[in-house]
């Protein structure tokens, strides 16, 4: 063979090698996609095992019914009951407290109330209907949640606020940020609103996750907000700015605020005290002390006067 012929062979053959090499890849990925997609789809494609109604509330009956538990049983599976036939009332327009121990059943009320659990008898109602004969979307509409792990996606905090109500302009997103308390630490972020987050939003403080959060439920303007340990993870400077933000929103509204630190239910209208799944005491705060209780020995050791 020439020696010119077998330069070109050689370049040729050269050049073609990575093309061929990156099609492999390519090809690869686009199997483990095809794999995760079905997945996903029959995911989406599952029928929905809850039951559900069609009872859709007007926001009228929603801002003004209370939220009831009647005679609630629920166990999670192979584990002793925690609520036994408990029965109690979330009035609305007023902002209620539960607090209590570790596995007292707090954030449980809140997966009933928000139907990701199923009591095993009795139920819990609201405008004069047990929840499963709720339309599910409509029920879950009506709750803002800021929960103690916060979901944030990997884009921007504008985005991030406006799935709130996905509806949103960006004037209702700023006004939600600014009750929120959220707008100062936006302005101090080079690129503001257009700020990506990163996922889960790592490249945000604690505080500032929660204030987006808040933001987030103050633009969905739900009429019942359920706070699950918004204050958990943050120094005391930021839990007063967040308590100021929570207690501007919560007015005239239908609250549940599930806390370990009393001092985010201080002001509550009600404080319900839960132990092993029973409401042991009732009342507020000033009230509970009073009674040198359980609620007494948990203030006196957060505040530092037991050792």
């Amino acid at each position: 063979m020439a020696v010119g012929a077998y330069s070109v062979l050689v370049f040729m053959t050269q050049r073609l090698l990575w093309p061929l090499t990156r099609l492999g890849e390519t090809f690869d990925l686009y199997q483990r996609a095809m794999a995760s997609s079905t997945r996903v789809l029959d995911v989406l494609a599952s029928p929905i095992e809850l039951k559900q109604g069609t009872f859709q509330p007007s926001d009228d009956e929603e801002k003004t019914s209370s939220v009831s538990l009647e005679h609630l049983d629920f166990a999670y599976p192979d584990r002793a009951p925690l609520f036994q036939d408990l029965s109690l009332t979330f009035e609305h327009g007023k902002t209620t407290g539960v607090v209590g121990s570790t596995g007292a059943g707090k954030t449980s009320l809140i997966r009933l109330l928000l139907r990701f659990a199923e009591p095993q008898s009795g139920h819990v109602s609201w405008c004069g209907q047990p929840l499963d004969e709720w339309d599910l979307h409509a029920l879950r509409s009506s709750i803002a949640l800021v929960d103690q792990h916060i979901t944030l996606f990997p884009t921007s905090i504008m985005e991030n606020i406006r799935y709130g109500r996905p509806t949103a302009s960006d004037e209702d997103v700023i006004q939600a940020a600014e009750i929120a308390e959220a707008s100062a630490f936006v302005a101090d972020l080079p690129k503001g609103w257009e700020t990506m987050v990163g996922e889960g939003g790592h490249r945000l403080s604690g505080g500032q996750r929660q204030r987006v959060a808040i933001a987030r439920a103050v633009l969905k303007d739900a009429p019942l907000l359920v706070l699950d340990e918004a204050t958990s993870a943050v120094d005391n400077e930021t839990e007063a700015a967040l308590q100021r933000s929570i207690e501007r929103i919560s007015r005239d509204r239908t609250t549940i605020v599930i806390a370990h630190r009393l001092s985010t239910v201080r002001h509550a209208d009600r404080i319900l005290v839960l132990e092993e799944g029973k409401v042991v005491e009732d009342g507020r705060h000033e009230d509970l002390l009073k009674l040198n209780g359980v609620y007494a020995r948990l203030w006196s050791v957060q505040t530092g006067e037991v050792q």
